[in-house]
């Protein structure tokens, strides 16, 4: 394989879908991962046409599954050297003595453990080749806790917590480490949150310009692309009505 390989899990929608296109345009070959197999094919139609482009469909937290569809890359598919770590839902908005234990389960188990099922068939072989990214996506809920977010948050935390514990791990292994924090993105975050619910989903983002998918994935790929020795370890982006968690100015539509 000529092209460096980027891996992005999450890639059905959003964020992960749109830094797949980001890296194939900066000249990555492509794994994609998710869940729904249709829009994984209907992701290779609207990438670059030169780009290599492979899809592996799994759950997350399902570490048999994950386990199995990375050992069924072809050898040339396995020497990945960009790891986004991006699927992760959050579901319930709920006080914590009120709080949904299924809701809290899937967060825990996508958002965390997924997170380590995939990092643990991927970054043996970066530090075999003492090479390598990983990028994990968490959220400005992992750097400030907000009334109803409790476990979503406590699992960001983790991701934030994980991430720079990676760094340090792997800094002898000269594998960057970066995480990436976004405030309020206009994907179908919300939808899943409020399940299914677009009226809660669409109030979100009422009165002002949130970020979109492309802003993030545009970050992603800046990092990915910058010479050797620089990382970009931690970044905390947000829109420009957006203070902190729960300050935003809706007046600026």
């Amino acid at each position: 394989m000529e092209k460096k390989i980027a891996c992005i899990t999450g890639a059905t929608s959003g964020i992960g879908w749109s830094t797949a296109i980001h890296l194939a345009k900066a000249g990555f070959a492509i794994i994609a991962c998710g869940r729904r197999i249709e829009r994984l094919e209907e992701l290779a139609k609207v990438l670059p046409p030169e780009t290599p482009y492979k899809y592996l469909s799994f759950d997350v937290r399902d570490q048999a599954a994950v386990n199995q569809a990375f050992e069924s890359l072809p050898m040339e598919w396995q020497e990945i050297e960009v790891l986004i770590n991006n699927a992760g839902n959050a579901h319930g908005l709920d006080t914590i003595d009120q709080g949904d234990v299924e809701d809290w389960d899937s967060m825990m188990d996508i958002n965390v453990k997924g997170l380590l099922y995939v990092s643990r068939k991927v970054i043996p072989g970066m530090v075999d080749r003492k090479s390598g990214q990983v990028i994990n996506i968490g959220s400005i809920a992992g750097k400030e806790v907000y009334p109803k977010g409790n476990v979503y948050c406590a699992s960001k935390y983790a991701v934030d917590a994980l991430t720079k514990s990676m760094r340090v791990d792997l800094n002898p292994y000269g594998i960057k480490v970066m995480g990436v924090h976004p405030g309020a993105v206009e994907t179908e975050f919300s939808l899943v949150r409020f399940k299914g619910d677009s009226d809660r989903a669409s109030g979100v983002y009422n009165g002002f310009d949130p970020l979109t998918a492309d802003d993030v994935a545009e970050i992603i790929a800046f990092a990915v692309t910058r010479p050797r020795h620089v990382v970009m370890a931690d970044v905390l982006l947000l829109p420009l009505a957006q203070a902190s968690a729960t300050v935003f100015n809706r007046n600026q539509t």
